[in-house]
């Protein structure tokens, strides 16, 4: 037989049994999110953002990543996420055409699929963004015109083919570019290495061989300015070829100080992951979202019922005068 509990004992039980309850449930809400490519400078700092969260929404939150930038990678992590029965999965998706059926099986199974990054996703319940999409590729194209004197030759990058938003800036900065700037020229098809350093710098490299005029590269996804940074240096042409393009603040510090990279603009990566988490709980707990609901360290939201986005525009310039200042926040 067990011996009784003494009053000690028996009140420590007591007092302890909130911070278990909490704990539990915590447990019980497993939030996980799965982006593009793991081991980056730019998930890393989301990945802060989700841990923040979840410690504060008492949410078990953590991040997952393929190797590799692969849609089948990520498909494969969402197919386990449905085994292990979590409470709610996130997605930055590689290929939102990709991702369609698994989504349809995590909705059978009763878990709700927010996503970052991929407006009008199919089978997301949210999908969550910091910036306005046409915007945001608009401003791009305008610093690389001013850059390029408005004419001459250019290209550009996005983190691949299927990625819906940088496909969408890629669109809007194109169609800006042909409808403001006509003495500028696009000379190749867009090309999908911007979540590789050294598939843009390739890339680069080959581009200034087959384009002797190239002018201008344009870059949507947070190592293609580092590659192609880094090939404009080795091939001696800062100042003949302007580059454009976000990148983690901390890593491209050096080429941005040399006047490699001119210019670029993001959102906080780490204000992202505290987002998709603060939403997460907003869905698991029930909280009505609608338009002007207030999310959790963003402030108040614009929400587009119909298509199911939520957005809390939150941008940064990147450049000379302000990447210290960036670093400074841990970016």
């Amino acid at each position: 037989m067990f011996a009784p509990l003494s009053r000690a004992a028996l009140a420590a039980l007591v007092l302890s049994w909130p911070a278990f309850a909490s704990q539990m449930l915590a447990a019980d809400k497993e939030v996980t999110v799965v982006v593009k490519i793991g081991g980056i400078p730019w998930f890393n700092a989301m990945e802060k953002g989700i841990q923040k969260a979840g410690k504060e929404d008492d949410l078990n939150a953590s991040m997952v990543g393929p190797t590799t930038a692969d849609p089948a990678q990520q498909v494969r992590a969402v197919e386990d996420l449905i085994a292990k029965k979590v409470a709610l999965i996130a997605v930055v998706p590689n290929d939102a055409k990709a991702l369609e059926p698994v989504f349809e099986r995590a909705k059978e199974a009763g878990i709700p699929i927010i996503t970052h990054e991929s407006p009008g996703q199919k089978g997301a319940l949210w999908d969550i963004e910091m910036i306005d999409n046409k915007e945001y590729g608009e401003i791009h194209m305008k610093s690389l015109a001013k850059a390029m004197g408005e004419e001459g030759e250019y290209i550009v990058y996005v983190g691949s083919l299927t990625v819906p938003l940088h496909n969408l800036w890629a669109d809007a900065a194109i169609a800006y570019q042909k409808e403001h700037y006509p003495k500028m020229k696009l000379v190749a098809d867009r090309f999908g290495v911007a979540e590789s350093v050294d598939d843009s710098y390739k890339t680069a490299i080959n581009m200034m061989l087959a384009h002797p005029n190239l002018k201008g590269i344009l870059t949507f996804g947070s190592l293609g300015p580092i590659g192609a940074g880094r090939a404009i240096k080795e091939k001696a042409k800062v100042g003949k070829i302007s580059l454009v393009g976000v990148c983690i603040p901390s890593q491209g510090e050096k080429l941005i100080k040399e006047g490699v990279i001119l210019d670029g603009f993001m959102w906080n990566p780490e204000q992202a992951g505290e987002a998709i988490v603060n939403v997460a709980k907003m869905v698991l707990d029930g909280t009505p979202i609608a338009d002007g609901a207030e999310i959790k360290g963003l402030g108040k939201a614009t929400v587009d019922q119909e298509n199911h986005v939520i957005r809390v525009i939150k941008y940064q310039e990147i450049n000379k005068d302000t990447v210290d200042q960036l670093i400074a926040l841990g970016l």
